[in-house]
């Protein structure tokens, strides 16, 4: 399978002539923030974890079970993203990325729950501790592969870039950043609607999708949608454009994220405020 090929020399070799080729161009450091960004969000439980399996070594070995852990984790989620980008190339693959996407999108606006943290071994060895590290965030990091992998839309500078840079960053200021997202919540519901926005692109590109959805689109749905525009005084913008129908997905898959993440938000917090 084509997958297979993703990490061998031809590849890799091919990798950094697309690193100078890329990162000449403005869109390439918009989508790496773009992937920072969504790992930060979705990477806070993965933070806490590695502290949670660190705190029973020796004072001199904490900084050095964070940082091997960490790095371990990166490398096979490098990995595991890029096989996961590879296979989205398949038909109907993107289709079920993307409904997952907006599953984990809209779940990100919910309380998390501390049964996976009060679960977390403690270890007291350092290769134990980058064990319990590297095993736990590959276990938990479904959500964050999706995610990326949709965002980078294949492209494995984005991955190799992006992810380098989000999990030191993710280990380095987990404090931190669990404090801004409690004291700013609009930025989790941003990034909840940005991965929505995502999701839809995804869904609307899939090799089995896009031409139904152009076709559908060109038809009948383009021209609708700019009937309503019209009403309002709005110029035509969909009909015409052949990237109309992924605009319009991606601009529901954020409604539905928004909406859906609501709900479930509120189902959460009135079933939290029955137990207690």
């Amino acid at each position: 399978m084509d997958f297979l090929h993703t990490f061998d020399l031809a590849t890799i070799t091919s990798v950094f002539a697309d690193f100078r080729n890329e990162m000449q161009h403005p869109a390439f450091w918009f989508a790496v923030g773009e992937i920072i960004w969504i790992n930060v969000l979705l990477s806070g439980d993965n933070a806490l974890v590695i502290a949670l399996a660190c705190r029973g070594l020796a004072p001199q070995q904490r900084l050095w079970g964070m940082v091997l852990g960490a790095g371990a984790a990166v490398v096979l989620r490098i990995i595991f993203t890029g096989i996961v980008a590879t296979l989205m190339g398949l038909p109907y693959l993107k289709l079920i990325g993307g409904l997952a996407l907006l599953v984990i999108a809209a779940k990100m606006v919910v309380p998390d729950s501390d049964e996976e943290e009060e679960g977390v071994a403690t270890a007291t060895h350092l290769w134990a501790a980058v064990q319990i590290v590297v095993v736990a965030d590959i276990v938990m990091s479904l959500d964050n592969v999706i995610a990326v992998a949709a965002a980078a839309n294949g492209s494995v500078p984005l991955l190799i870039i992006g992810l380098a840079i989000s999990v030191p960053l993710i280990v380095a200021g987990a404090a931190l950043i669990m404090m801004l997202l409690t004291r700013l919540p609009f930025l989790v519901w941003a990034g909840a609607a940005l991965l929505g926005w995502i999701a839809g692109g995804v869904i609307a590109t899939d090799p089995a999708i896009a031409p139904r959805l152009h076709h559908a689109f060109g038809l009948w749905i383009g021209p609708s949608l700019d009937a309503v525009l019209a009403l309002i005084g709005v110029a035509p913008q969909f009909a015409a454009s052949k990237s109309g129908g992924e605009v319009f997905c991606s601009i529901m898959g954020a409604v539905v994220v928004l909406i859906a993440g609501s709900l479930w938000r509120r189902k959460h917090l009135q079933a939290a405020g029955r137990a207690a």
